[in-house]
């Protein structure tokens, strides 16, 4: 990168001034990702300081049957096939409670878009749920989902909103989203929920008072420009409303393996290449410098890798996500080498490790806990880059 733009986007950065997506392109055009993850830290420290925020949470898939065979997606099954499951709400629930004796806060629901299920399923699950656990919250279904109730319920997404939130509602989950712009979207996506209808929906979520993250699904066909276009749709979404809480890249991941019925569904992968550390070290770190209005930035270590997550904290991170267990949207298809839990204790062991102070937080970014960061005392006790 010339060394006049460095400094123009240094000092645009350090005035607080927004940046354009000509600067946004330019970012991602730079190899000097120390220079690139220095800058974003600054701005991930003014807004939260030393912290790492992490919940205990679980993430809960009551079915895996989907009209929809999105291209990067390993997760569906049709109706009738070999692992296609749907649980009964019975069974929901306790799984879910098998997890309360760990202080579990949150509860993150995503299932398939499933042709049968009537749309009383999903309000009465999150009823009986709430009801087995009335302290935790209730962090449940995507843009997508609430499009496909559209159609299966013949009710506006509005009064699909008002009756999940009466049966238990918090917060909307952030998927779906994955690459907005239409070039790259026809290809990937196989839904008829984009742009218009997922910022529709979110905006009504926002608007009867529910905060809700967004997500960006990166590192496949799409190009640094995309990713840009992406952020600064929600960016502009986040000025009208508020509504964001929190913005979470996601990293595209291969089919390793899939050995339950040999069928390799994600259609993307003989044409592309994951995204290498670097370059997801730099997409947390644009994405920190773009986002001037949304406070958190998480890195979702399934998705990343444990030390890969470690380093995203020093490039713009400021959230490790939870515990989740059972991820099953990745972990049924890529054996990726994460494990499917981390404790409460892991999670403090990693973010002190990284130099972080853990800050445990609910749904709504509430603080919990406080816990002691790192020893400062011990010389080889890591710390945060300086700023």
């Amino acid at each position: 990168m010339d060394v006049g733009l460095k400094r123009e986007l240094e000092e645009k950065v350090r005035a607080g001034e927004r940046l354009t997506r000509e600067d946004g392109i330019a970012l991602y055009e730079s190899d000097d990702l120390a220079w690139l993850g220095g800058l974003a830290h600054e701005v991930r420290t003014r807004k939260n300081g030393d912290v790492v925020h992490f919940n205990v949470n679980r993430h809960l898939n009551m079915t895996n049957v989907c009209t929809a065979s999105c291209a990067y997606c390993s997760f569906q099954r049709k109706p009738g096939e070999k692992d296609a499951y749907t649980m009964r709400i019975e069974e929901a629930v306790r799984l879910a409670k098998a997890m309360e004796g760990e202080n579990l806060t949150e509860l993150h629901i995503v299932n398939g878009l499933h042709p049968n299920l009537p749309w009383r399923y999903y309000p009465r699950s999150l009823s009986e749920l709430k009801k087995a656990l009335p302290d935790v919250s209730l962090k449940a279904f995507t843009a997508t989902e609430i499009h496909h109730f559209e159609t299966i319920s013949g009710l506006s997404a509005s009064d699909i909103l008002d009756e999940l939130i009466e049966a238990g509602l918090e917060s909307l989950t952030g998927g779906g989203a994955e690459i907005f712009d239409w070039e790259v979207r026809q290809h990937i996506v196989d839904h008829r929920t984009h742009w218009e209808d997922w910022s529709r929906i979110h905006r009504l979520a926002h608007a009867k008072g529910l905060k809700t993250p967004c997500t960006m699904l990166y590192g496949h066909i799409e190009e640094p420009r995309h990713r840009v276009d992406h952020v600064l749709r929600l960016r502009e979404l986040q000025d009208e409303t508020g509504g964001f809480q929190v913005f979470i890249p996601l990293r595209y991941q291969h089919d390793f393996v899939d050995v339950k019925d040999g069928k390799v569904r994600n259609r993307l992968q003989a044409r592309t290449q994951m995204a290498t550390g670097a370059e997801a070290l730099k997409t947390f770190a644009v994405s920190r410098l773009l986002f001037d209005n949304v406070p958190h930035v998480k890195v979702f270590w399934v998705m990343h890798g444990v030390q890969t997550a470690q380093l995203a904290l020093q490039h713009g991170a400021d959230d490790m996500d939870g515990s989740v267990v059972e991820y099953k949207i990745t972990h049924d298809a890529d054996n990726y080498g994460t494990p499917n839990k981390l404790t409460r204790e892991d999670l403090l062991d990693l973010i002190r490790d990284a130099g972080f102070r853990p800050v445990e937080r609910n749904t709504r970014y509430e603080i919990i806990r406080e816990y002691e960061g790192p020893d400062a005392s011990r010389r080889e006790s890591p710390q945060p880059m300086r700023v």
